[in-house]
């Protein structure tokens, strides 16, 4: 303010004492001093936090569409004659992600009584096979093309591998193996497509739905092979799957 503005102030509050004074009021009550008003900041907005629902296990979100598959598996009446004399279907045993899926064509009497793959005469010599590959027992998957057992254990027929085409896509996918052993000419057809002879198909590295193939003897030949050359070709199939997966053949120098 000036100092023009500050006399003139003073002027005015002269002028209007004065006029109080001869208004007969000689006294001006003080008025209580002012609190300096405090500030209070306004409250501060937070957001509730929405919880956040667990991701889904991926392993077991598989794991229960295994179970759910295996259900469907179960009430499947497509080839009316297996359903009829069957105990059970088998479905498969085994870890998910395993190194090796061994795939043979159809259970037998031993596999329909039990429920599980490859616990007959057979499933036995495989295991004694996998143990001289040194492949941990825990790191296969054993299944079959189809999940009922044919009557007296024949060969599954064209017509029964199409019922069951699905079912094995699916189970093999959300099984994922790293490498796939077919065992048998029923499966080694089927697995690589191929009309060829067992000694056509032996040998080589196949291919099924982008993971190697390896095709060999199923066990059940190996025990009526009297010459043992079954024996012979299976151990050097063996050989192949094991060079293949990267791993050294035990006792080889």
């Amino acid at each position: 303010m000036s100092a023009d503005g500050a006399v003139d102030l003073v002027q005015q509050v002269r002028a209007h004492l004065e006029s109080l004074r001869a208004a007969g009021v000689l006294l001006v009550p003080r008025g209580e001093r002012l609190a300096p008003r405090r500030l209070v900041a306004p409250p501060i907005f937070v957001a509730p936090v929405e919880a956040v629902p667990n991701a889904p296990n991926p392993i077991e979100t598989r794991r229960q569409e295994l179970t759910v598959l295996a259900k469907e598996i179960e009430n499947c009446d497509k080839c009316s004659e297996l359903f009829a004399v069957r105990t059970q279907p088998v479905f498969g045993a085994g870890p998910l992600d395993p190194e090796v899926a061994f795939v043979g064509d159809a259970p037998g009497s031993e596999e329909d009584a039990q429920g599980e793959p490859f616990v007959g005469k057979g499933g036995q010599l495989l295991r004694r096979i996998i143990a001289a590959c040194q492949l941990p027992s825990s790191q296969e998957y054993l299944l079959n093309i189809i999940k009922c057992r044919p009557p007296r254990n024949r060969a599954p027929t064209m017509a029964e591998c199409g019922n069951c085409r699905d079912f094995f896509r699916r189970q093999f996918e959300l099984v994922n193996p790293k490498y796939v052993v077919a065992l048998g000419l029923t499966a080694a057809k089927l697995l690589t497509g191929k009309n060829l002879t067992m000694s056509a198909l032996r040998g080589q590295v196949h291919e099924y739905r982008g993971v190697p193939l390896i095709c060999t003897h199923h066990p059940n030949d190996i025990e009526k092979d009297a010459t043992e050359r079954v024996k012979r070709e299976t151990w050097e199939d063996m050989k192949l799957l094991l060079r293949t997966m990267g791993r050294s053949v035990p006792g080889a120098k």
